[in-house]
């Protein structure tokens, strides 16, 4: 899969207001984690063309905002589908897997 890095605010908004027209695909990784690891391998099998990966370490306020502005809890991994400015869909730690992420975005 290929994917872009959100590492500012303004990026941010500009993918979330993407999402109006198209369903985005969002990963929150954790550099460190062996967990997070996994889940980015998950990420990373699925064939998807509107797919974004924030590292929560190195881009805290970005990941704090997606989680403001998208009513969902962070949690680090955390695979979130985002359709018309909401999240449609999400899953953390194990239950980031390829099937699980195809199915959402189906």
């Amino acid at each position: 899969m290929n994917y872009t890095e959100i590492t500012s605010i303004e990026q941010w908004q500009q993918v979330l207001a993407t999402s109006n027209e198209q369903p985005i695909l969002v990963l929150k990784h954790s550099t460190t984690c062996p967990i997070s690891a996994a889940a980015y391998s998950e990420f990373t099998a699925v064939d998807f063309e509107h797919a974004y990966l924030v590292k929560v370490i190195e881009s805290r306020d970005v990941s704090n905002e997606i989680a403001a502005n998208l009513d969902v809890q962070h949690a680090s991994p955390q695979a979130i589908v985002i359709k018309d400015g909401k999240a449609s869909w999400q899953a953390t730690h194990h239950a980031v897997t390829a099937k699980a992420i195809e199915e959402a975005i189906a």
